[in-house]
């Protein structure tokens, strides 16, 4: 596999990760043969087979993300948030420095950070999902008593009386490592995925894990039929796939790469997470694709509403005229690029559907009005053990509705004045 789902800037930097669906988008035709070739591992990988070569992760709801480690260039231990990377990185090394730059919930959880996290023995550097602080609230849901966790959306509930629960009292922080980072200066560092806490120090007040899935009862297996049924979708997958014309779909990516700045909003991604973000699925792979040229020219109008100058107004009305004509000539070929991004959502819901049906080490819920809804995990991270690509697996409508339905954490801080 080829492509970099690992998302990074030109240092190799950690940004974020894409959905597996979306590499086609990403990289044309070769993202689209990967992200095929990443199914067929995925599901070599649950049906038992050891030529796969997937390793899977869990993709934790948490929050702030920070940095820990070792600053190569003065050996002094540090916390940062994401601007670690930056061209004048901003580290905290003191507490001081962390008063003088963040205030309120930050300020707090950053200085626990960097008390307990400075006693692991990091040697590089690290990157985690923050997932609790002195925020640990207990709960009586169904019931039974929970340690309960709310970093971002996604309630994390941990039985009381459990041995993970009794970990969690002790913990004055709890996070979870995903990417390491090495390199003989913070510029110069590459990311890799995975972290492996077994070399950390065990420290009593510290929950730490990584986001390895672990199957806890042993079933996350595919049998002969479910076995047979994704096979049978990944066949779909590849057959759609062969329609889908390369030159065409290159010339495409070339007037989406040029949709940047003002036009931004026109493009083929903005329109797609629009549907996402109203929870519409894509049904109608025909109309999904002729109804983007009509966003194109309502996206590029506003643009020639806001404008005041006849000048500036006739501008972008040409704009809007030569990207209407030059995608008209793309909605054939759009037609069988979502008619893959279906199939391939098909076949990787089968995946994400067995992995959520294996209990996880904690019960995930979201808060609502009305109490607690159990819910599944964001998501997941498939990584390439070869290559060190990773793509997302992620049920976008339904984690899309708890973004937009549930009481998130910041809500429930403003609420209560912390």
């Amino acid at each position: 596999m080829s492509f970099r789902s690992l998302q990074e800037d030109k240092g190799g930097k950690n940004l974020h990760l894409e959905h597996l669906e979306d590499e086609i988008i990403n990289y044309g035709v070769d993202g689209g043969r990967a992200a095929l070739n990443f199914l067929r591992s995925l599901r070599d990988m649950l049906a038992g087979s050891s030529r796969s070569s997937v390793n899977m992760t869990v993709k934790w709801d948490g929050a702030p993300a920070i940095f820990a480690g070792i600053d190569p260039e003065d050996g002094k231990f540090f916390v940062a948030k994401k601007s670690v990377f930056n061209v004048n990185p901003k580290l905290y090394k003191t507490e001081k420095e962390i008063d003088d730059d963040l205030s309120g919930q930050l300020n707090s959880k950053f200085k626990i950070a960097l008390r307990e996290f400075s006693k692991l023995g990091i040697k590089n550097v690290l990157q985690g999902d923050l997932m609790f602080t002195d925020d640990v609230e207990t709960d009586t849901i169904d019931g039974e008593k929970y340690y309960t966790f709310q970093p971002n959306t996604i309630v994390y509930a941990i039985p009381v009386d459990s041995d993970l629960g009794k970990t969690i009292k002790k913990s004055k922080i709890g996070v979870v490592w995903h990417t390491t980072y090495t390199g003989k200066t913070l510029p110069d560092m590459k990311a890799s995925f995975g972290a492996d806490v077994s070399k950390l120090n065990k420290v009593s007040t510290i929950w730490q894990d990584d986001a390895t899935y672990k199957d806890v009862s042993g079933k996350a297996t595919f049998n002969v039929k479910e076995t047979d049924a994704i096979t049978s979708t990944l066949s779909l997958v590849g057959k759609t796939f062969q329609k889908i014309n390369a030159v065409k779909l290159r010339q495409f990516l070339k007037l989406q790469e040029s949709m940047s700045g003002q036009l931004a909003g026109a493009s083929w991604k903005t329109y797609t997470n629009s549907k996402v973000r109203r929870g519409e699925k894509v049904s109608n792979p025909t109309k999904h694709a002729s109804e983007y040229v009509q966003w194109v020219q309502d996206s590029i109008q506003k643009q020639v509403d806001k404008v005041k100058s006849p000048a500036g107004k006739q501008k972008y009305q040409n704009i809007q005229k030569q990207y209407t004509i030059e995608m008209k000539k793309h909605v054939r070929n759009l037609i069988e690029l979502v008619k893959f991004q279906n199939y391939l959502i098909d076949a990787k819901m089968q995946i994400v559907r067995k992995l959520n049906s294996v209990r996880q080490l904690t019960n995930t819920f979201i808060r609502t009005g009305n109490g607690y809804k159990v819910v599944n995990p964001e998501g997941y991270v498939a990584i390439d053990r070869v290559s060190g690509n990773a793509v997302k697996l992620v049920d976008r409508m339904e984690f899309s509705f708890n973004n937009f339905t549930a009481i998130k954490a910041w809500d429930r801080w403003e609420h209560l004045k912390i």
